[in-house]
């Protein structure tokens, strides 16, 4: 076979592979740490939200900009490579503004947190010591609620609370700085670079509480997108609770 016809090939793989499966993402900032430190690749779940999945709490999700969150953020111009690898889905897209957080509520919910005190959602307590940055409170900086997150939208907020413009910052937008699921990317589901802080992104075991309805990822060790395609097919809801967070 002609090395033309093999790139062509692997083009068209590439690209299959972005559009329905999964997509690179770069961690552009510190809101997520520790789970995700800037610089970090993560894999995005594409394959689910084309088969009508929602969004689920303790979920780490990629979004566009529902509009003002990024207003002040410059864009760097890429270069000709960045646009070819964020076209065939290795690279983060160049011309979207996406933002990375974690889903504490859903449409439907009602989410709170008063100063001092733990997130609730459903007036339940969640214990976020697993995956909240070491010395942050669960909202000291930013007390929010009680808000009903609208059908169809999420309550996002980053891990490292004390450095993290998320939903309760943006409360003035319209849907009370809730996200639509329409604008959800996908569910990032590991960190594939640096090699050395390869891991997968569970859900949290605070978010399987009966009444939260949560869902908690399984997946076989793989590396790359092409470990990546077999790690996207599993499926998403567990049958029994019981699985620890990364």
């Amino acid at each position: 076979m002609e090395l033309p016809l093999l790139v062509g090939i692997a083009l068209i793989l590439a690209l299959l592979i972005k559009t329905f499966l999964v997509q690179a993402f770069s961690i552009p900032s510190d809101s997520m740490q520790n789970t995700l430190q800037r610089g970090d690749r993560v894999l995005v779940d594409k394959l689910t939200p084309w088969f009508g999945s929602e969004p689920e709490r303790g979920e780490v999700v990629v979004f566009h900009d529902p509009g003002g969150w990024l207003e002040d953020t410059v864009t760097p111009e890429p270069n000709a490579v960045q646009k070819f690898l964020s076209f065939i889905g290795l690279m983060p897209s160049s011309e979207e503004k996406d933002l990375i957080k974690r889903v504490i509520a859903v449409g439907g919910d009602t989410v709170e947190c008063k100063e001092n005190g733990p997130v609730t959602v459903n007036g339940k307590s969640l214990d976020e010591k697993s995956f909240i940055f070491p010395g942050n409170t669960p909202c000291n900086d930013k007390p929010f609620g009680p808000i009903k997150v609208p059908e169809g939208r999420i309550f996002v907020m980053g891990d490292h609370r004390q450095n993290s413009l998320d939903s309760r910052y943006h409360q003035e937008l319209p849907g009370q700085g809730t996200v639509s699921n329409d604008e959800v990317v996908g569910r990032a589901i590991v960190v594939a670079w640096p090699l050395g802080r390869w891991a997968t992104l569970p859900v949290p075991d605070t978010f399987d509480q009966p009444g939260l309805n949560a869902a908690a990822a399984m997946a076989p060790a793989a590396l790359g997108v092409a470990g990546a395609v077999p790690l996207v097919l599993w499926r998403r809801r567990r049958l029994t609770a019981g699985r620890t967070a990364g």
